[in-house]
């Protein structure tokens, strides 16, 4: 089982940017496709960006496409989602989870979670 904790989270203007990371600890980082997903209020988790294991491959969700951008740094056992050009329904909990799955977009894929990080863009 691989442990997760995301940080980078915070208040920003729309228009604004924010990079979120997401730090692994436990097994072999580099065996797990990551993938980013969000909750705002109210609202069901929904998926946002997902990466090989190698980092060769990625899929965007078409609300974040163009503006987020995931990748990841294995030596360092971390992920990260630059977010750009936010707008005020990015406002969200952000997740990071973990699947041996391959590259997968359904929340059930994915085996380990992160407790999240709060973004809230304000318009």
């Amino acid at each position: 089982q691989v442990q997760l904790v995301e940080s980078g989270g915070g208040l920003v203007q729309a228009g604004g940017s924010l990079r979120l990371s997401c730090t692994a600890s436990g097994r072999t980082f580099s065996d797990y496709a990551m993938g980013w997903f969000r909750q705002a209020p109210g609202k069901e988790r929904e998926f946002v960006a997902t990466i090989t294991r190698n980092g060769g491959l990625t899929v965007h969700a078409d609300s974040v496409k163009g503006r987020f951008t995931i990748s990841r740094d294995n030596a360092k056992n971390t992920i990260y989602l630059q977010m750009n050009s936010l707008k005020p329904e990015d406002t969200a909990n952000y997740y990071c989870a973990s699947t041996r799955k391959g590259l997968r977009t359904g929340i059930r894929d994915y085996d380990n979670w992160g407790q999240g990080t709060q973004v809230t863009v304000s318009s």
